[in-house]
């Protein structure tokens, strides 16, 4: 499975999805295809709710084991090691179908949560991360290769609609949910309890992709070896952006010979990985990976810090921190929704160009209320527009992956663009947790602390996790002009 040049004209749909027959009037709930539809939405709502509810205990895991100074590293281990599982997934699922990706990645997903909601230290817990971080890889490229197989051209807008409102009520839910257990019960319980919730998404998911998906997209051609070379610039890829990030928290001169040894591994490891011309933003396939990738780094390395910095700089509670971005699941929902309607098809570049800027004003926003007279309310807003931004963003850039991906290169595109979304998340974390640790990493060493004015050096330091991700944005909007082939 190599990179692919982009097309100009849309890919024969899947065999499965040409002769699904027309009872499927009905949409993804359709006869043929309701319990694959419920089955899969029901996995993308356990991610979800598992995403908002650990974001809102992370804060005070990491202060009750010491890990402030890492708290990047709690959440971009998870993203390492999603890029190993990534390609991983995507070879398994061209060989043999997306069923074996799925059911080992919800094991691992579920294992590294019992791992991280028993850990004793802070090496522990991150490791946790690590394991999930893995079994999420395998998850994703998975689900992606099932809308692939399994759906209509025309209903693929339609479903990756409906995974982005499986977020609507974790994103609500969530946090109030996991802050109310961390209150009364602590912040283990947040982890320890979400595995539970797997067995039924992986009851009503696997008999109806089994029936589905599964298999290799052409079942008369020779089932492909692993490709080895791309196995190892995986593991290139996920160890060159652990060291980075280990350098990047070190913060000693003696870290500068990890980060030379992590971008040695990981450049050339990427470079393979990622369609040629990515790194240019050449028209089609390159540009709609680049800007996955631009558009989640920035909003995640950004998102990641705002409950710490409401707990520590403004005094909420983990709940009340949490439920200040709750707004954003529906929004981000609504812009998903917006992008799947056929009457905004001629407008996607568009559409996109818009959401990106919305996204690079939410995050420029946010750290208003640093300044005390600023309402804590304005993040609420601020990220609600922003998620509105990301709907449109993330739903287009799925879409295109997939209008631009032959059925037995699904995987490998997938994979591609998933890599990008994980790739800028770690780096981009890694580069604001190192901004964050140099400029004053003591935030929140004392409780929840301080509600009433700060040292100079921690306002500061969040700042210099903002701003430059807002400017990150501000390139995503230009690299969304180039999502189209020019005709001729």
């Amino acid at each position: 499975m190599t990179a692919l040049e982009p097309r100009d004209a849309e890919v024969t749909p899947p065999t499965d999805a040409v002769q699904a027959p027309d009872d499927q009037q009905g949409g993804v709930l359709g006869r043929d295809l309701r319990a694959l539809s419920i089955g899969i939405v029901s996995v993308v709502f356990l991610i979800a709710f598992e995403a908002t509810a650990v974001g809102t205990a992370m804060p005070v895991a990491a202060r009750e084991l010491h890990g402030i100074p890492v708290y990047a590293f709690a959440f971009s281990a998870y993203f390492t090691t999603s890029l190993f599982g990534m390609v991983v997934s995507g070879q398994w699922a061209d060989r043999s179908g997306p069923l074996g990706g799925l059911a080992g990645g919800m094991s691992a997903f579920a294992a590294g949560l019992v791992l991280s909601g028993t850990a004793g230290a802070m090496w522990v817990f991150v490791l946790g991360r690590a394991v999930q971080g893995l079994g999420g890889g395998l998850v994703i490229v998975a689900l992606y290769v099932v809308v692939s197989r399994a759906y209509p051209q025309r209903l693929q807008p339609a479903i990756m609609a409906a995974f982005a409102a499986s977020w609507v009520i974790p994103s609500v839910v969530g946090p109030l949910a996991a802050g109310t257990v961390t209150e009364q019960l602590g912040w283990r319980w947040v982890f320890i309890g979400v595995p539970a919730l797997v067995v039924l998404p992986l009851g009503l998911a696997l008999p109806a992709i089994r029936r589905t998906a599964s298999g290799p997209a052409d079942p008369a051609a020779p089932v492909p070896p692993f490709d080895r070379r791309r196995i190892r610039l995986a593991l290139g890829i996920s160890l060159g952006a652990g060291l980075l990030q280990y350098a990047g928290q070190d913060l000693r001169w003696l870290s500068l010979l990890p980060a030379a040894v992590g971008a040695a591994l990981l450049v050339p490891s990427a470079l393979g990985l990622l369609p040629r011309g990515t790194y240019r933003a050449a028209r089609g396939l390159p540009s709609v990976v680049l800007l996955r990738g631009i558009a989640a780094g920035s909003f995640i390395a950004a998102e990641s810090f705002v409950p710490l910095m409401l707990v520590t700089q403004r005094g909420l509670s983990p709940t009340m921190a949490g439920l200040s971005l709750a707004v954003g699941g529906g929004t981000w929902a609504l812009g998903s929704y917006v992008q799947s309607r056929p009457r905004t098809e001629p407008y996607r570049e568009r559409l996109v160009v818009l959401g990106m800027l919305l996204v690079a004003a939410a995050i420029v926003t946010a750290p208003s209320v640093l300044i005390e007279a600023v309402p804590v309310g304005i993040v609420g807003v601020a990220w609600g527009f922003g998620c509105f931004g990301m709907g449109l963003v993330i739903g287009s850039t799925s879409v295109l992956l997939l209008k631009l991906s032959a059925p037995e290169e699904a995987g490998a595109n997938s994979a591609a663009l998933q890599i990008s979304d994980a790739l800028s998340n770690v780096l981009l974390l890694a580069a604001g947790g190192a901004a964050f640790a140099a400029l004053g990493s003591g935030a929140g060493g004392g409780g929840h602390a301080v509600a009433d004015g700060v040292s100079g050096s921690q306002p500061v330091a969040f700042a210099a996790v903002f701003l430059p991700m807002a400017g990150v944005a501000l390139v995503g909007a230009w690299v969304a002009t180039r999502l189209r082939v020019k005709s001729g």
